[in-house]
């Protein structure tokens, strides 16, 4: 009797052939996304440059007591990319006789044992912002990407801590 080995060698059919570069660009699409989300992520997480402190000598400590923030509201937002984000939303009255070119803040979140866990330091009008006229008041929002998770969900601290008087 003559023995032949067997041959279990399978060949692709001609539609298995055709998958497989199907597959390929399917597999460089997904590879693309991921890293386009991981670079859209990265980011968005960069802070904007840090700006110079605006002045706060004697003039603009004396004049901080004109400025009122009133109608706070916090919302937070959950994005696609599982982080949070916190707003502090609300108003900023100017009560003096002075025209504000622009404010800075001190915001800060406090635990339940009112330790400040998060203080930082904003602009409160906003880039390139148009004077703050006596009498007027101009609404605002404040985005916070990292607040610890210890936040007792009170509403921050807004003290101001820089001014820009015309």
């Amino acid at each position: 009797m003559n023995e032949r080995p067997l041959n279990f060698e399978v060949q692709p059919t001609e539609h298995q052939r055709r998958l497989w570069p199907l597959l390929a660009a399917g597999a460089g699409i997904v590879v693309l996304l991921l890293v386009a989300f991981n670079w859209a992520a990265r980011r968005s997480a960069r802070r904007a440059p840090e700006l110079a402190p605006l002045p706060f000598g004697p003039a603009e400590q004396a004049y901080a007591p004109h400025l009122r923030f009133q109608n706070l509201d916090v919302k937070r937002f959950g994005n696609m990319f599982d982080q949070t984000v916190t707003y502090l939303y609300g108003q900023v009255v100017n009560d003096g006789d002075s025209q504000v070119l622009d404010v800075q803040v001190a915001v800060e979140f406090r635990n339940a044992r009112n330790e400040v866990v998060l203080r930082q330091t904003v602009r409160a009008l906003g880039p390139r912002p148009a004077p703050l006229a006596p009498g007027d008041s101009r609404d605002f929002q404040l985005g916070f990407e990292q607040i610890p998770d210890d936040w007792n969900m009170q509403y921050p601290s807004v003290r101001v801590t820089g001014l820009l008087l015309h």
